[in-house]
């Protein structure tokens, strides 16, 4: 029922605009409440969901070790830990990180008897190997499947069917400043040394060109192709290795000191024996 009187007009539209201002935050509110609620909501699902599966993601990402790389792993725990680590990460001031170094390193280190190290020196030495082949191989796959890196090809036989004159140049070039033309080695500077090299193995050889043991610079593939680095071996192998010298007497294969000397000795005496035969019919 409204007043007929102006008066009355003006007291139910006031009402009106009071009912409209007090339900209107109201409103704005609920709907407020509303969204928190549905976003609230929607976190609580997003996070059971996560839940559900974060266990399945992990699995994942956590490479499974094949068999040979889990005796592997038997083996490094118990060999090898002390100083690279129960992760391979390395130990300050016993032995460096493995991740990344790769089968080839490995293979070379162990196969040679050098790792496990006997004792810090400058140098680590070859000697009698502590593990089969069987077990280097593991040891080898359980670091690559780690954290990867170079791996040698397969086979005992290296250098089949490479090019022994081609692998005498690059020997010279590459390999003769350390190791001597004669693959005898050589002294180096702080108490280190590189090794003879005429009784190295294919593998032995191509595992060093490829990581680069010691003082010895990486030859990876960039540097010496597949292919060049079977030349090398096979200089090594068929030159080197069986004592041939097509040049003849080899003066102990060391190079060209020897070799200078001789001819200088040889040079001298015969200008003496030439001066004293002039001498003599004048």
């Amino acid at each position: 029922m409204t007043s007929d009187t102006p008066g009355g007009d003006r007291s139910g539209g006031l009402l009106s605009r009071l009912r409209r201002a007090r339900s209107t935050p109201r409103g704005k509110t609920r709907r407020r409440l509303g969204a928190a609620v549905r976003l609230l909501a929607a976190l609580i699902l997003a996070g059971g969901a996560y839940t559900v599966s974060a266990p399945g993601l992990q699995a994942q990402d956590t490479p499974q070790l094949t068999s040979a790389a889990q005796e592997g792993k038997a083996l490094f725990d118990v060999s090898c830990v002390s100083c690279h680590g129960r992760n391979a990460q390395g130990v300050e001031g016993r032995g460096p990180s493995l991740i990344g170094v790769g089968a080839a390193s490995v293979e070379f280190q162990v196969g040679t008897g050098r790792m496990p190290l006997a004792r810090q020196e400058a140098q680590a030495e070859a000697k009698p190997p502590v593990f089969n082949d069987d077990q280097t191989t593991q040891l080898s796959q359980y670091v690559q499947e780690l954290g990867g890196g170079p791996q040698l090809p397969s086979g005992k036989n290296l250098h089949e069917g490479a090019d022994v004159d081609e692998g005498g140049r690059l020997f010279r070039i590459n390999c003769s400043s350390c190791h001597s033309f004669g693959g005898g080695g050589g002294a180096l500077s702080s108490g280190k040394y590189a090794p003879d090299i005429k009784s190295a193995s294919d593998r032995q050889i191509y595992a060093a060109m490829l990581t680069g043991p010691q003082n010895m610079p990486v030859f990876g593939d960039n540097q010496l192709r597949p292919e060049q680095k079977a030349d090398v071996i096979a200089y090594v192998q068929q030159t080197l290795a069986e004592d041939r010298d097509p040049g003849g007497l080899n003066l102990g294969r060391l190079g060209p000191a020897t070799e200078g000397i001789a001819i200088f000795l040889v040079g001298i005496v015969a200008l003496i024996f030439a001066a004293l035969w002039i001498a003599g019919k004048s």
